[in-house]
């Protein structure tokens, strides 16, 4: 009876220790053609057995030698281990990172304990985000796009795509969803692949760009994660602690949490097809009348697992690249948040700082795009112009961020403007400001610093005047002037100096001017470096989105 009870503990024990034992495994970020950030510490983390010792090197060819270095750490109870190697300096052939764990004599077939990704760099890696034109891919834009793709043999540049999905809680992995229907060499989902004519096709056109853009100046290799989702509004790219965090913006989780409690998934349905035979008939007649199409329903699903979700696509689509050494972040998004502009002003930079504050990586540079004109629906409306003010707010507001405009690049019946050279090549320029310190590129166009009002003359001054202010194209369009209680006219404009003057036959004692104050407009104030001033307003009126009080 004894033996049977000792040998019955026997498996029993052994049946626990099996129950503990875990793969090693890495999340997806980590793969074989990776950009490992240049002169950081370098987290590599993942799964093992817990108690599991587990060492990590990087393995290098440089030109003074071979470097190789490695650091151990034991897996915790949980199984989850951080190792921080580097950092390092660019430079040196493709290396190799190994990671190893504990060696096991019983384990099955198969459950693997090393992994090791090869042709891996040392060099710039940048986080691309936003809506759909961050993700509108390179076959689709420039006026010519096959001649890019073409030219886009830059192996020292990396590729990586997050799939586009969502999930109601932070994801420790990206899910990669089955495509079978695309060739290998397109699908990059959650891998990292060489820039090539095949990989880049599918890839974010802005993003590209940028890269190039960078891997030219400082023939350095450049990593490009592309986390980007069409249609989406900026509370769905920030955390649920944040957005929690303001009184202001944790309506947003309060919501959900109310809609997910009431779920129905057979209601949702039948919503959803009524939804959708409405919109094919508001589409078709849209087509006709040749007038903004609405905007399509999304499939339904459960709250939090979908792509408009709040934190739905922070938990999917960024959280499981932290805390990947970045460079810093590119983001294209506004368009969703246009109709709660005022609100923008708010949640754009709390996204940012949570995303700094998640990747505990310091005030890592964030460049962003400023909306392109566009009709919405209402050329004269003024929810875009007030979008892009809370745009212009957040470079003000937020440290180390700045806004490549693109007021000459719009389409007035097209969201998707196709010239995305311009938009990568300004997002460049404010890299090589913020995050590599050349103090003598002129990154911006001319941004309003402040008014004086001389009897019927409004004078302005700017800030990023570069070698001085211009008028593209014939003389100055694009500005309203009024008094302190009329409404807006259009003005007359002049370049004096570093100053632009403005006046009105209409107004003879004018207190403020707008400029570009409309959803789409043609304007023309550059500086001598070709950059566009930004649209803005000298007074401080309510926005139009602005919350009605209750």
């Amino acid at each position: 009876m004894r033996l049977f009870r000792y040998l019955l503990l026997a498996v029993f024990a052994q049946a626990l220790t099996g129950s503990a034992r875990a793969e090693l495994k890495v999340p997806a970020i980590f793969a074989d053609n990776m950009v490992l950030q240049r002169n950081a510490l370098l987290p590599v983390w993942g799964t093992a057995s817990p108690g599991d010792e587990v060492y990590v090197t990087f393995e290098q060819k440089t030109a003074d030698g071979k470097r190789e270095e490695g650091k151990s750490v034991i897996a915790g109870k949980d199984g989850k281990w951080m190792v921080k190697i580097g950092p390092y300096p660019p430079g040196g052939e493709p290396g190799t990172l190994s990671i190893k764990g504990t060696e096991k004599k019983d384990a099955p077939k198969g459950e693997k304990n090393s992994v090791a990704f090869k042709n891996v760099l040392i060099g710039e890696v940048w986080v691309c985000s936003g809506q759909s034109n961050m993700q509108w891919e390179m076959y689709r834009s420039t006026l010519d796009p096959e001649a890019n793709i073409k030219e886009a043999k830059f192996p020292a540049i990396r590729l990586f795509h997050v799939p586009r999905q969502a999930q109601p809680t932070p994801q420790s992995d990206i899910a990669v969803p089955a495509r079978k229907a695309v060739p290998p060499a397109v699908n990059i989902d959650a891998r990292w692949v060489e820039c090539s004519p095949e990989n880049i096709r599918d890839f974010s056109a802005v993003a590209y760009f940028f890269g190039r853009s960078l891997y030219q100046q400082y023939k350095v290799p450049i990593g490009l994660i592309n986390t980007s989702y069409g249609g989406t509004p900026a509370e769905a790219w920030t955390s649920r602690e944040a957005l929690l965090a303001r009184e202001d913006l944790k309506y947003y989780v309060e919501n959900l949490d109310k809609s997910a409690a009431s779920y129905d998934p057979a209601a949702a349905k039948i919503a959803y097809d009524e939804a959708m035979a409405k919109y094919k008939l508001a589409f078709e007649q849209a087509k006709k009348d040749k007038t903004l199409a609405p905007r399509q329903p999304q499939p339904p699903g459960k709250p939090g697992s979908t792509a408009n979700s709040p934190s739905g696509l922070y938990n999917a689509m960024i959280a499981p690249l932290v805390p990947y050494a970045i460079k810093g972040a590119i983001w294209y998004q506004g368009e969703s948040n246009a109709g709660r502009a005022y609100e923008y002003r708010t949640l754009f930079p709390t996204m940012i700082e949570d995303w700094r504050a998640q990747w505990k990586q310091g005030d890592f540079p964030f460049l962003f795009v400023q909306l392109a004109p566009y009709w919405n629906g209402d050329s004269a409306a003024a929810t875009y112009a007030e979008l892009r003010d809370s745009q212009l707010y957040t470079t003000k507001a937020v440290k180390n961020t700045a806004m490549a405009v693109i007021s000459d690049h719009g389409d007035e019946k097209d969201i998707h403007p196709k010239q995305k050279q311009p938009v990568g090549d300004r997002l460049a320029l404010a890299a090589r400001a913020l995050a590599y310190g050349d103090t003598k590129v002129v990154y911006s166009g001319p941004i309003y610093k402040s008014r004086k009002v001389d009897g019927n003359k409004v004078i302005l001054n700017f800030d990023h005047v570069g070698d001085g202010l211009t008028a593209k194209e014939g003389k100055l369009i694009g500005f309203t002037i009024a008094g302190e209680d009329g409404p807006f006219v259009d003005a007359d404009a002049i370049i004096e100096g570093e100053t632009v003057v403005v006046t009105s036959p209409n107004v003879a004692v004018p207190s403020n001017v707008r400029y570009g104050w409309r959803n789409y407009m043609t304007v023309n104030l550059f500086n001598k470096e070709g950059l566009p001033a930004s649209p803005f307003r000298t007074d401080d009126l309510p926005y139009t989105t602005m919350p009605k009080k209750k």
